[in-house]
């Protein structure tokens, strides 16, 4: 048998992490066991489908490097794979359904569904059109009475399934609602038209969120009327943003686009996605995709909910862009670099050098380099600080003695910078940390930067260097 997955998101808006990561596992499980990843979009609910929300779909697993075997893009055969496209077909199917006992049509209008509400304002639907004759149902249909199909539930026994994560779930069928299979609107829900599209579209495992367990024999209950052979179902714990909260798009919680936005890689989203409810066996956590479809494994799907670090995914990004050369950090980190002050005044590759072991996630960056463009001398507090082991009048001397020399050479590489500097000290007798300092916060006036003393003279060149120096030395003295 050949495994087949689906992922099958609305065109609702942006991806939520939960949905990223539900697409991932049945990726990595369909590539796992040498299967198929089908894509399906669910649009049945019209009145939540926002525009440009498919091609947010397309884009976001383009660039999470998840590709899908078939899908509206790509027919594998048993298509149409947007739902909306496939009206007819669930309608062919609800008929059958009704003709097997399975399901029938109810014609109840609002002001009675209206009065099922019970004490506690919960509302079940009672079975009344159950009562109606094949007669009646055919002059109501004849007549153009509005209706809808549902299903029909057994009010005794109890329905169970074994799910490849929670294992045996059962629910009373009394516990279940004879929901609606067909709207008024001749549009199936998500109930109906996801049972018969993985049966259409031979899907053997379904993968979805833990919300479903309790429902899930509903569906079962159609696919044992049908003859149908049921999938396997493996659930998956929810992402939390807290302890007692669930990550959510109604609170604007966790897209995959705002994560890129903040700077966050495309390899380090998707690692970080991956280890939300699952951990391979060996426990690591930096792995690229060919690792988490090699180690990726039910086994090490957590029954409880992961919430989402993002302390600890700002760790793991730090990990890939330290492996990123400078060419590569500069192309991707550009945007972040235009949002400076010192936008367009530096050479990014030498601000690349100091910035790739120093910055967690590209956003940053301006706060890294914003210093470059706002310096207007330093708080002379910093020389008196007594952590500093310096007071105002050894910072005087240093750079009383430095400047000449820094004006005197053209060579400001580091190496060159770094002889010039050790002169100074063994000459003056300074402790090094005192004169690496000082240049330092002349050159900066910030207490925190991405370099040392000598990288910042490289970066910011001779002229600017020897401004810089000369500006503080007369804020010192004044």
């Amino acid at each position: 048998m050949e495994v087949r997955t689906r992922f099958a998101p609305s065109p609702t808006g942006f991806m939520h992490v939960g949905n990223l990561r539900t697409c991932l596992y049945g990726y990595l499980f369909a590539k796992k066991n040498n299967g198929k990843f089908i894509l399906r979009i669910e649009d049945t609910d019209q009145e939540r489908y926002v525009e440009g929300a498919v091609e947010i779909i397309y884009n976001t697993l383009k660039k999470a490097g998840i590709e899908h075997d078939e899908g509206p893009d790509k027919d594998g055969g048993v298509g149409p794979y947007i739902q909306s496209e496939r009206k007819a077909i669930y309608l062919e199917y609800a008929k059958k359904l009704v003709e097997l006992g399975g399901a029938y049509y109810c014609f109840c209008d609002k002001e009675r569904l209206d009065s099922l509400a019970g004490e506690n304002g919960i509302k079940k639907y009672d079975k009344h059109c159950m009562n109606l004759t094949p007669e009646q149902v055919q002059q109501k249909l004849a007549s153009g009475v509005p209706y809808v199909i549902r299903q029909n539930i057994p009010q005794d026994g109890v329905s169970s399934y074994n799910d490849m994560v929670f294992g045996e779930i059962a629910v009373p069928n009394a516990d279940m609602e004879d929901g609606i299979l067909i709207k008024s609107d001749g549009m199936p829900t998500y109930n109906f038209a996801n049972v018969v599209d993985d049966h259409l579209m031979n899907i053997t495992h379904v993968i979805r969120g833990m919300e479903y367990l309790s429902s899930t024999p509903k569906y079962n209950l159609m696919y044992d009327k049908f003859g149908w052979e049921r999938p396997q179902y493996m659930h998956l714990p929810p992402i939390m943003r807290d302890a007692t909260h669930k990550l959510s798009k109604r609170h604007g919680d966790a897209n995959f686009e705002d994560f890129l936005e903040k700077g966050y890689l495309v390899p380090a989203i998707v690692n970080y996605i991956a280890l939300l409810g699952w951990a391979p066996s060996d426990n690591r956590e930096k792995m690229s995709m060919a690792e988490l479809m090699d180690a990726f494994d039910i086994k090490g799907i957590s029954k409880s909910g992961s919430i989402l670090d993002e302390a600890k995914m700002k760790w793991l990004n730090s990990q890939y862009i330290k492996e990123l050369s400078e060419d590569e950090f500069v192309a991707l980190a550009k945007p972040f670099f235009e949002k400076s002050k010192a936008a367009g005044k530096y050479d990014y590759k030498k601000l690349a050098k100091l910035l790739i072991p120093r910055v967690e996630i590209l956003s940053d960056i301006p706060s890294k380099i914003d210093f470059l463009e706002e310096f207007e001398g330093y708080d002379k507090e910093l020389y008196e600080n007594k952590k500093n082991k310096m007071d105002k009048q050894i910072a005087v001397e240093i750079l009383e003695k430095c400047i000449p020399k820094f004006e005197q050479t053209d060579d400001y590489s580091e190496e060159n910078l770094q002889a010039i500097i050790s002169e100074i000290i063994e000459q003056g007798g300074y402790k090094k940390g005192q004169v690496f300092l000082t240049i330092r916060l002349a050159l900066t006036g910030a207490q925190m930067t991405p370099g040392g003393a000598t990288e910042m003279a490289d970066l910011l060149g001779k002229q600017e260097t020897v401004r810089r120096l000369k500006y503080s030395l007369e804020y010192l003295k004044g």
